[in-house]
């Protein structure tokens, strides 16, 4: 069951003495350029001042219900997480086709894309609960690509999280051009991510005197976190699939960057 599905029961439960929330979250709606986006934020249900916020970038699939879950997990550490709209109108794709048709049309307008990401980074830097000057950003696979490039065009994050995320780029970084650390968590054995990509990703980095940090999982191909991995690399015949041990292992990595960028 999705955890979204779960947190709507557990406040069912709440309200009748059964259990007690970790976290609350709420369906938003904001725009970019004209474009209406629909996003989901999650936050801690205790109180507790203002908190570090953390933007979650979805997968190719668009803002669905994985993306949701990861911002409540978010929640569950303390910080208010915004699961954010890249497609417009909370576009979801089911099919590899649908799903390539939208990932490409926002790589295509790194402009535009830039304008929805920062819309919905005013959106969490607004939340009365949020510290705004504590804000980083993490992503997966399409989303994992977008926040690496929004380093790189200097937008205003302590860090940003590449989960299994592409990695070539139009427009390299710049010396002294990002100001987020960076950390990216690869799959070793991710077909969609060659050799030649990881030494210039790595490049790159190093000539522009970014902060970052490339951890690689033995191998852990495409989609490692995402519990649905398997079954959809299956059912589309891609080289997708789910890897407990990278899933944990990467959290754990994320936990403990977050933990030192956002202090």
């Amino acid at each position: 069951m999705p955890r979204i599905m779960l947190g709507f029961l557990a406040a069912i439960f709440a309200f009748f003495g059964l259990v007690s929330l970790t976290f609350a979250g709420e369906e938003v709606t904001y725009s970019a350029n004209g474009t209406t986006l629909k996003g989901y934020i999650a936050r801690p249900a205790a109180g507790g001042g203002k908190r570090p916020g953390v933007l979650v970038v979805h997968e190719w699939w668009g803002n669905n219900d994985y993306t949701r879950e990861r911002a409540n997990m978010l929640a569950e550490l303390g910080y208010v997480a915004l699961a954010l709209d890249m497609y417009g109108d909370g576009k979801i794709a089911t099919h590899p086709k649908d799903a390539g048709a939208f990932s490409g049309a926002v790589r295509k307008d790194m402009d535009g894309a830039e304008k929805r990401f920062r819309a919905a980074m005013s959106l969490l830097s607004s939340q009365p609960d949020v510290d705004g000057t504590r804000i980083a950003a993490i992503g997966y696979c399409f989303g994992g690509g977008i926040v690496l490039e929004m380093a790189r065009r200097g937008v205003d994050l302590d860090g940003v999280v590449s989960f299994h995320g592409s990695l070539p780029t139009q427009t390299p970084a710049k010396a002294g051009g990002v100001k987020a650390k960076v950390l990216v968590l690869n799959g070793a054995a991710d077909p969609f991510v060659k050799p030649e990509q990881i030494e210039a990703f790595k490049k790159e980095m190093q000539s522009a005197g970014v902060d970052y940090r490339f951890v690689n999982y033995p191998d852990a191909v495409h989609a490692f976190t995402n519990p649905d991995a398997t079954a959809n690399g299956k059912k589309f015949n891609l080289p997708l699939a789910y890897d407990a041990n990278a899933d944990k292992q990467s959290w754990a990595e994320m936990q403990g960057f977050l933990s030192a960028v956002l202090k």
